[in-house]
């Protein structure tokens, strides 16, 4: 009942109203959409060379965002793609990070990865070719057939399946995998998700958030490598538990408003869009 006064107030999800392919580009780009990869640091000096140039070099832009590095980290990623962009963090954890990056990414395609080596650049063409092909979010999988994870302990693989099923319950979709951050999707899409989220909790609400908007998403096997150097910051009990609590809270999270608000405002421009976004200007004042 609720769902249908919803539909006649404000209209229907995203995958109802139409495709929203003529919006997910910013300009006529005849060499193809321009990919921006989003890279958040926090001492991973050592990593970057296993990282940084393995990256295909047809991409557009690499942003590393910085959350306050001590081992030279901002200083030295220049020597491994020219012309890296170095911006600072807003805000702590990775969250944070994820969303400072999407607000300063000028392609029409973002990429998430990591800086410690677990997620593998050359992946990067499948993620964009997922998009090429019509999905609105690309979301990796360690546990479709191709993906696979070799840092990844027995408890942990647990509760992301049991993240995964309390999610198919309470949204439906039939996602295999959900606290994996590697993810690419259209750039003009990103106000869609009203991404609020400051730790680790930032991929789960991703990846709800685009399910319960409508998008079309698609899942691409990804396979996660151990870290090469250091120790993870990943805390399996109070992230696990924030995990949680964020499924638990996307129970409130409107969806419909969402996507209204976002289908007003696209003929705007998403550049203008994207600056509007609370979750952008949050704390900026």
């Amino acid at each position: 009942m609720l769902d249908n006064v919803l539909d006649q107030v404000i209209g229907p999800p995203l995958n109802l109203v139409g495709n929203p392919q003529k919006a997910r580009t910013n300009g006529d780009h005849s060499a193809g959409p321009r990919v921006s990869v989003i890279i958040p640091t926090l001492n991973e000096a050592k990593n970057l060379p296993h990282v940084l140039p393995r990256i295909p070099r047809w991409v557009h832009e690499v942003i590393l965002v910085d959350g306050n590095s001590t081992d030279g980290t901002p200083e030295l990623a220049p020597r491994y793609w020219p012309g890296l962009k170095v911006i600072p963090q807003r805000g702590k954890g990775k969250g944070a990070a994820l969303r400072t990056g999407f607000s300063a990414a000028t392609g029409d395609i973002i990429v998430m990865l990591d800086a410690d080596g677990s997620t593998d650049p050359a992946e990067i063409p499948a993620f964009v070719g997922a998009l090429l092909a019509g999905a609105d979010f690309a979301k990796g999988s360690r546990f479709v057939h191709g993906g696979g994870t070799l840092d990844m302990p027995g408890y942990r693989q647990l509760g992301n399946q049991m993240f995964v099923r309390l999610v198919r319950v309470l949204f439906g979709g039939r996602y295999s995998d959900l606290c994996y951050g590697y993810n690419a999707f259209w750039r003009s899409l990103v106000p869609l998700l009203c991404l609020d989220g400051d730790g680790f909790e930032i991929e789960t609400m991703m990846n709800v958030r685009a399910l319960r908007t409508g998008m079309k998403v698609v899942e691409v096997p990804s396979v996660e490598a151990k870290r090469v150097y250091g120790d993870g910051r990943l805390k399996t009990i109070p992230d696990g538990w924030r995990v949680l609590r964020t499924i638990w809270q996307e129970r409130h999270f409107s969806a419909r408003i969402a996507v209204h608000t976002w289908a007003e405002a696209m003929p705007f421009g998403q550049d203008t869009l994207l600056n509007e976004d609370p979750a952008w200007t949050e704390g900026l004042d």
